[in-house]
């Protein structure tokens, strides 16, 4: 069964494709990149975090196992 927690790791896949869908738009800028660009910097920028936080609070993983 999928802990709840994992599927935090499927956030960064559904932002990044759901960028161009949603936001094919050269106007407006942010940070002076076109807002589509600023979308995909954004979530490579948050996918460490939140994959820091799926494996930081994943019950499954074990400090004692060595693979």
């Amino acid at each position: 069964m999928t802990r709840p927690i994992k599927l935090l790791a499927l956030l960064p896949i559904i932002g990044v494709f759901s960028g161009p869908v949603f936001f094919n738009q050269v106007k407006p800028f942010v940070l002076g990149m076109p807002f589509l660009l600023f979308w995909l910097v954004m979530w490579t920028v948050l996918s460490s975090p939140i994959m820091w936080i799926v494996y930081h609070f994943d019950p499954d993983r074990k400090e004692d196992r060595l693979a």
